[in-house]
């Protein structure tokens, strides 16, 4: 599975979000401005359907497109590839860099500690 653009990954987020679409519906919802040409967002899911994250029903001349990759799997993929490349393979590091970065709060780090020692059990 191959990494997404920062835009190929904003639309498979409105695509996991609506779960099916039509280019229209994604063009609707899509974030801020400017959005995308038709066109150019046309483009884009045909390029994404390639790559094999995304499949679609025909309905005469127009396709409604539908995610073939859940947003978990790639999310899994890439996290760990992160970790791997940024934290030396050591999730703890990824936490201390949070830590550090003031973005992750003592009782956030408690609530993971719970979550840990709950499956654990």
């Amino acid at each position: 599975m191959q990494k997404l653009t920062n835009r190929e990954e904003e639309v498979m987020q409105l695509l996991w979000k609506l779960e099916k679409a039509f280019v229209k519906d994604l063009l609707d919802a899509f974030p801020g401005r400017p959005k995308p040409h038709y066109n150019t967002l046309s483009t884009m899911v045909r390029n994404l359907e390639e790559k094999g994250f995304v499949g679609h029903e025909a309905f005469g001349n127009t396709h409604r497109y539908f995610p073939t990759v859940s947003r978990e799997t790639y999310r899994q993929k890439f996290i760990g590839d992160t970790v791997a490349s940024y934290f030396d393979h050591n999730y703890k590091n990824l936490v201390s860099f949070f830590a550090k970065e003031e973005k992750i709060s003592a009782d956030e780090l408690r609530e993971i500690i719970d979550l840990i020692e709950k499956r654990s059990k």
